[in-house]
C-alpha cells in the first residue's frame, strides 16, 4: 500500500472520532465556534512541540518560507475554520452520518477548486461523477421529514451549510497542497509537519480573538470542558497530520476521494453510537453520492 494511501485512512478514522467528539461538545456544551476553538487550543501547542522535536532529531534547518506560502496557508487555514463551525452547525440541524455525507462534497468540488487554483484539471469523466455526485447532494438536500425531494428543498440552513462546509473544506485542501509545495525540502513530514504547525497557530490566534470579541465566555467554556476537549485536540492533531502529509505526497483529489471511507466510519457512528434514525431516501441519496466518489476515484 502506498504510503499516501495509508495515512490518508488513518486521517480519515481520527477525523471521524474528532467529529464525533466536536458534536457532543456542540449539543452539550459549547456553541459551534467554541467547539471549533477546542480543536486548535489543545492541538496546536502539541503540533508545535512535535514540529520542534523532530526537525531537531532529523538534523533540519527551518527553511525560508516565502510570500505564497503564507497566502496559501492563511487562506486554507480559514477556509478550514469556517468549514468547521458550518458543519460542528449542521450536526444540530441533521443527524451526524447527514451531516458528514454533506461535508464529503468537499471530494468533488476539491476536484475543481484544484483545477482552478494549481491547475491540477480532471477528464471529462470525472466531470461525469461530479455531475452524479451533485443527484445525491440534491437526495440530501430534502429535511428527513419530507418523503421526496422537492426544487424547493434546496432552499434550506442545512443544505446551504453542508454544501458551503464542502466547498471550504476543498480550498483548505488545495491550499494546504499548496502551502506544502512551497517548502524547499525533500522530507514530506518536515513539509507537511511545519506547514500543519504553521496553520494551526494562525488558527488558534484568530479563533481566540473572535471568541474574545463576539462570545464572552467561550473560552472559559473551552477550558471547563478541557476532559473532552483535550480529546478533541488530540484526534485533530492526529488527523491534521494524516491529512497534510498525504497532501504534500499525492493530489489533493487522490486524497480527499480516498478519504470518503470517512462516509462508512460516520454511518456506523450514526447508527451504533448515536442511535439516529436515517430514513430511505437518505439511504439512496448516500449510496449515490457514494458511487461518484468511487467513480472519481477510477477515472482520477
Amino acid at each position: 500500500m502506498s504510503l499516501w494511501i495509508a495515512v490518508t485512512l488513518s486521517a480519515a478514522f481520527f477525523q471521524t472520532l474528532r467529529f464525533m467528539l466536536q458534536r457532543q461538545l456542540a449539543i452539550d456544551t459549547l456553541s459551534p465556534q467554541g467547539a471549533t476553538f477546542a480543536r486548535f487550543a489543545y492541538s496546536a501547542p502539541l503540533i508545535a512541540v512535535g514540529t520542534t522535536l523532530y526537525y531537531s532529531s532529523a538534523g533540519l534547518d527551518l527553511p525560508p518560507l516565502p510570500s505564497a506560502f503564507w497566502a496559501y496557508a492563511a487562506t486554507g487555514g480559514l477556509a478550514q475554520i469556517l468549514a468547521t463551525v458550518a458543519v460542528v452547525t449542521l450536526f444540530k440541524a441533521r443527524n451526524f452520518a447527514v451531516g458528514i455525507t454533506f461535508k464529503k462534497t468537499e471530494a468533488i468540488l476539491i476536484v475543481l477548486v484544484g483545477w482552478i487554483v494549481l491547475g491540477e484539471g480532471v477528464t471529462l469523466a470525472g466531470f461525469a461523477a461530479i455531475a452524479l455526485g451533485l443527484v445525491g447532494v440534491l437526495m440530501l438536500s430534502a429535511p428527513p421529514e419530507n418523503m421526496r425531494w422537492r426544487p424547493r428543498d434546496l432552499v434550506n440552513k442545512a443544505a446551504g451549510l453542508g454544501v458551503a462546509s464542502g466547498l471550504l473544506f476543498a480550498v483548505s485542501g488545495v491550499c494546504y497542497r499548496g502551502a506544502s509545495l512551497e517548502i524547499a525540502l525533500e522530507d514530506p513530514i518536515a513539509r507537511s509537519s511545519l506547514t500543519l504547525a504553521c496553520v494551526t497557530a494562525m488558527q488558534g490566534t484568530a479563533m481566540a480573538l473572535w471568541l474574545r470579541w463576539r462570545e464572552v465566555g467561550q473560552i472559559t467554556a473551552v477550558w471547563t470542558a478541557r476532559r473532552l476537549a483535550v480529546l478533541v485536540g488530540l484526534m485533530s492533531m492526529a488527523g491534521s497530520f494524516g491529512w497534510f502529509t498525504a497532501f504534500t505526497l499525492q493530489n489533493a483529489a487522490y486524497v480527499k476521494a480516498v478519504g470518503q471511507i470517512e462516509l462508512v466510519l460516520s454511518l456506523f457512528a450514526s447508527l451504533v453510537v448515536f442511535r439516529e434514525k436515517i430514513v430511505p431516501r437518505e439511504w439512496l441519496g448516500m449510496i449515490v453520492l457514494i458511487c461518484s466518489i468511487l467513480l472519481l476515484i477510477l477515472v482520477i
